[in-house]
């Protein structure tokens, strides 16, 4: 459900309470009690009781809903596959193991979110927030984050095979073993992220950034690093057999 929806169900459901108030409330009832006869004062306190649990059912009914986006429950573990949760606020929930395949998530705000392990193959993220989001050994494979923002955030092992990441901005970005084996990152920016082990035979890195990356021990194998800038990336042990780097700044 939309937070347009909730609010409108949460007014809706303290004006309706409002209005209870206006038949009898709570402290009338204390008021009122020791001069009723005893049955009407078991009465009282019956409807006392009964007043404050409806009072309880209405915020876990709330609560319920506000855990749940267009039919989508945000928890860890959650089964949202071929869902459309385009621009959908998700900063900073926990969505660890969950799968998201063929879901749309254009536009979200994933920022700070925590998707370790969780399965994003064929997952739209084009401008997505993932700012600072965590998703370590996440299966993206064939995801679109074209344009998105994944500044600092943590992919260390994340499988990104043929994903397209064109012009995301991964600066400060850990993708330590990660695997991008013919994703494309044309015109992404990584500067200064940490890179290490990561496997980027056949990718596509034209006109990328990855000023004062690490790069030690990245495998560039029939990568395309053409017009690439790597000035002051650390080159320690990196393979670029058969990489094309033309016009690329700071290749060997």
């Amino acid at each position: 459900m939309s937070k347009r929806k909730i609010v409108s169900l949460s007014v809706t459901v303290k004006n309706r309470l409002d209005g209870a108030r206006t038949i009898v409330h709570p402290s009338d009832i204390s008021r009122i009690t020791p001069t009723m006869h005893p049955a009407f004062r078991s009465l009282a306190n019956y409807f006392r009781c009964s007043f404050l649990l409806l009072l309880f059912i209405c915020a876990e009914a709330l609560a319920q809903e506000a855990r749940n986006v267009e039919g989508c429950s945000i928890r860890r573990g959650t089964f949202c596959v071929d869902m459309n949760l385009y621009g959908s606020d998700l900063q900073n929930a926990n969505l660890a193991n969950s799968q998201f395949t063929r879901s749309v998530l254009s536009k979200a705000n994933l920022a700070g979110a925590n998707l370790n392990e969780a399965n994003l193959s064929s997952t739209q993220l084009r401008e997505a927030n993932l700012s600072q989001a965590s998703l370590v050994k996440a299966n993206a494979r064939g995801a679109r984050f074209n344009d998105a923002q994944l500044v600092d955030a943590n992919l260390q092992g994340a499988i990104l095979q043929n994903a397209d990441l064109s012009g995301a901005n991964l600066t400060g970005a850990k993708l330590t073993s990660a695997d991008f084996t013919n994703a494309r990152l044309s015109g992404a920016k990584l500067d200064h992220a940490d890179i290490q082990r990561a496997n980027m035979r056949a990718a596509h890195l034209r006109g990328a950034s990855l000023v004062s990356a690490n790069l030690q021990g990245v495998n560039f194998t029939d990568a395309d690093l053409t017009d690439a800038d790597l000035s002051g990336a650390n080159l320690e042990q990196t393979i670029f057999t058969m990489a094309r780097t033309s016009g690329c700044k700071g290749c060997p």
